[in-house]
């Protein structure tokens, strides 16, 4: 203490200090004002969304249009138990038939709204982009039908599922069916896109959802429809001969004879396709294992096909906007994401909580009105159980959206192409899995 100090000089001193500077010459009033305009999280989200209005908008309507049109399908689906009882082994074709719908042409619409970013699309069917689309999804159609049929028969066999249906009774559904319901979405692809031009949309966000949706609508449907044609004596074994070998003639007149951007699409898409089909005929092994729970609660069958594909739709937004912005060199595709793409992931949770609940509690109500109480576990029941599947759903498609489009844009590969067959893949199998395990927890399966 410094002699003669008294007790008021002390704490007048003390005061200055605290007023001015501490001990470390630094200023309480910078540290405090740094700290006010230090940056902050909530308005940058608030900004962003802000800025995303129109593409919520956008995202919401076709997602909800979508989820009505798949629950359609899934009252499709559990209308025809009867149809599935009788021709055992069918519902191993179910998923594949849609998903592989999906795949196809959620894919031609990823690639069809980055050259209309791009500004390479126009409207004509005799060459270019359209043209180039439109020729990829028959041949592919064709093809994956029958690569569909032998993967399930031989699948049942090796995987001991029993089924009454032979191969070539396959090839006639799976090939009838999906060129049917995929002349439609062919339709479908190319309006959304016409509209999308005229109207000034984003396509990225709603083509997805759109085109999902539509197939999940005609590709059951058109399944039933081409049942009718097997069990004929001789007409069926020789009509199957004949579309396997059109499918096979088909894909080598267009790698010999097509442009060489449809040759790069086909050799592209080929492979990612055919692994998209194993994963997808495994969900259908797993579903005709698990048939009676799913036919004793029709509300999971209403469920099922909205659910696993509002996971594609979400997966498929989420992609298709990742393509465009790293094809726009607005996205660096790097192994840990930027700040860019958690905004996006942002944008695809906020979808995902409004159509999971949406669908889960729809399921209930339409379960009950068109079959009966019993027909559903209950309303809370079936919200638990779309919200937590759904949580898990829409991880496993943003973990496929994102790394699906960097790698294959790493590879020299186009992002458009392989992105909604990958996230089709891996959101229909970890999406089921996720189904099971919500009805697990909800003490729906053992």
């Amino acid at each position: 203490m410094i002699e003669g100090e008294d007790k008021g000089s002390r704490g007048r001193r003390r005061r200055f200090v605290r007023g001015g500077e501490d001990a470390s010459g630094r200023e309480p009033g910078r540290i405090r004002r740094r700290l006010q305009e230090r940056p902050r999280i909530r308005p940058k989200v608030y900004g962003y969304l802000s800025q995303e209005k129109e593409s919520l908008r956008q995202g919401f309507a076709a997602l909800f249009i979508s989820s009505v049109g798949e629950l359609v399908a899934g009252i499709a689906l559990a209308g025809i138990t009867d149809t599935l009882d009788q021709l055992v082994g069918l519902a191993v074709l179910i998923p594949a038939a849609i998903g592989m719908r999906g795949a196809i042409f959620g894919a031609m619409g990823s690639r069809i709204s980055t050259a209309i970013q791009t500004g390479l699309f126009s409207f004509s069917f005799r060459r270019g982009v359209l043209a180039e689309n439109v020729q990829a999804a028959a041949v592919l159609s064709l093809i994956s039908g029958v690569f569909l049929a032998f993967l399930a028969r031989y699948l049942c066999d090796i995987l001991g599922v029993e089924t009454r249906l032979s191969v070539f009774d396959y090839v006639v559904i799976s090939t009838v069916g999906g060129v049917i319901a995929g002349t439609f979405l062919l339709g479908i692809t190319v309006l959304v896109a016409r509209v999308s031009v005229a109207r000034d949309w984003d396509m990225d966000n709603i083509a997805a959802p759109m085109i999902t949706a539509a197939g999940d609508i005609l590709t059951l449907p058109s399944l039933v429809v081409a049942t009718y044609l097997i069990g004929i004596p001789i007409f069926s074994s020789v009509f199957a001969v004949a579309l396997i070998a059109v499918a096979l003639g088909a894909v080598a007149a267009a790698f010999r004879l097509g442009v060489p951007n449809l040759r790069r699409i086909l050799a592209e898409s080929l492979p990612i396709l055919a692994l998209t089909g194993t994963v997808t005929i495994l969900v259908g092994v797993a579903l005709q294992d698990r048939e009676e729970q799913f036919t004793t609660l029709l509300a999971l069958s209403i469920l099922l096909p909205a659910f696993l594909q509002e996971g594609g739709a979400l997966g498929g937004i989420l992609s298709s906007r990742l393509s465009s912005k790293v094809h726009l060199g607005l996205l660096a595709p790097r192994g840990l994401p930027s700040v860019g793409a958690f905004r996006d992931f942002t944008l695809i949770y906020i979808f995902a909580t409004g159509v999971y609940l949406f669908i889960g509690g729809a399921s209930h109500v339409l379960a009950v009105t068109l079959f009966s109480p019993e027909a559903s576990p209950g309303f809370g029941a079936m919200l638990g159980i779309s919200a937590l599947a759904g949580l898990i759903a829409t991880t496993a498609a943003v973990f496929a959206a994102y790394y699906g489009s960097v790698l294959s844009y790493r590879f020299g590969l186009d992002p458009d192409t392989y992105g909604i067959p990958i996230i089709t893949a891996a959101v229909d199998l970890l999406g089921f899995m996720s189904l099971i395990i919500a009805m697990i927890v909800f003490g729906l399966a053992g």
